[in-house]
């Protein structure tokens, strides 16, 4: 056993529908409620936990063995851990890696996440993709004492994920900008919706100019600032609550601006196109999604994290409910036939479901970043539209 002589003190994960696992405390003692998912990650446990779509979600790790890494200052995808809870079945003793500058279980203390391990996260796991996400909360110091029909009860009465907009937590509050690296090419409005480190990083070394925004602002402010293109980022929570981003997003492509949006940004892009969205019964969490993209054949292995997806037919052109011409799916999951991918024909707006920022995950996604480069510089050719300076 890898867990110190001193045994930490009991835990319990209680899920909505009743079941209990009870195990040990792991982070930070008290009660923390969310819905439950599971992340299927072997590695990039650091950058899950610092993931602002997270946010509201009780995070299960599948791989059994978690925190042999440590945690360190340059793998934060934002300033702080997003996660509501943590569930890991065996956590590291002591982290054995030289980039380590702490533990991962004094990390979470510190950001003070409440987490259990010692529990059978395969089983857990099997049962979420049987009946679903759902509510769930953890237990542990003076709360694991409290008894189970209270519990019960406090899990049944938490937020449920679908209908609840949580942009307005965590997105930036103020407005911030990157420069360009190498040659600048233009600028990017990029709303925060919950959007990580490097992915602005990824935009600033194609040449943009990286204008990050609240999810407040409107769009006659990001039309001010003459935005080379525009940027919708990944997020958490219900795009069906999202009416506002749609609007702006709909109003900004009428007036020409190229689009890419990611995850999140994907839905979104789907509602302004006049599609809908639904809640998936477990989702994608985990840097081993395969994905293939219609154009080319050609599979990708993709990070992924979202629970909601876009209900449009993979085969075949559409045509835009809104007013936005043509519409295809470009990319669709090979697992599930879920929407991946979003690609408009007659307006210059594309969009994907996973990350291909690979933050953490595979790289074979990263080649989007190109593509957009080359869709702002495309369409500044044709119409000299846009800040290219």
């Amino acid at each position: 056993m890898s867990y110190p002589t001193s045994t930490p003190a009991p835990a319990v994960l209680v899920l909505e529908d009743g079941t209990r696992y009870v195990g040990r405390a792991y982070g930070s003692r008290g009660q923390t409620l969310g819905e439950i998912v599971f992340a299927t990650g072997m590695t990039g446990y650091q950058e899950t936990l610092t993931d602002p779509s997270y946010a509201g979600q009780i995070v299960l790790m599948t791989a059994p063995h978690i925190g042999n890494t440590g945690a360190n200052d340059e793998d934060m995808e934002s300033s702080r851990i997003w996660v509501a809870g943590f569930v890991v079945r065996e956590p590291a003793r002591t982290p054995s890696n030289f980039r380590s500058q702490r533990t991962l279980d004094s990390e979470l203390e510190s950001h003070d996440i409440v987490g259990i391990s010692g529990i059978d996260t395969r089983a857990i796991t099997r049962h979420i993709r049987s009946l679903g996400a759902m509510r769930s909360g953890i237990f542990s110091g003076e709360r694991y004492d409290i008894s189970e029909s209270e519990q019960l009860e406090l899990v049944r009465g938490g937020a449920s994920m679908r209908g609840r907009n949580l942009s307005d937590d965590v997105s930036t509050v103020e407005p911030y900008s990157l420069p360009a690296q190498g040659e600048r090419i233009g600028s990017v409005a990029v709303l925060d919706l919950g959007v990580k480190t490097s992915t602005l990083n990824y935009l600033a070394e194609r040449g943009f100019e990286v204008f990050v925004l609240p999810q407040s602002v409107t769009a006659e402010h990001v039309l001010s600032l003459n935005p080379s293109a525009l940027f919708f980022s990944n997020g958490p929570g219900d795009p069906a609550a999202s009416d506002a981003h749609v609007t702006l997003l709909q109003e900004v492509l009428r007036a020409g601006v190229p689009y890419f949006g990611i995850c999140f940004g994907n839905q979104l892009l789907g509602r302004a196109l006049g599609f809908g969205t639904y809640k998936l019964p477990f989702g994608h969490r985990g840097i081993n999604q395969p994905v293939l993209d219609k154009a080319t054949g050609r599979v990708e292995i993709t990070s992924q994290n979202h629970g909601f997806a876009v209900d449009m037919p993979i085969e075949g052109v559409h045509e835009s409910s809104t007013g936005f011409g043509k519409v295809e799916v470009s990319h669709y999951s090979l697992n599930d036939h879920v929407v991946e991918g979003i690609r408009c024909l007659d307006i210059p707006a594309f969009s994907v479901q996973y990350h291909p920022e690979s933050a953490s995950g595979p790289h074979d996604a990263n080649y989007l970043f190109d593509r957009f480069r080359d869709v702002v510089l495309a369409h500044a050719a044709t119409t000299g539209a846009g800040d290219t300076k």
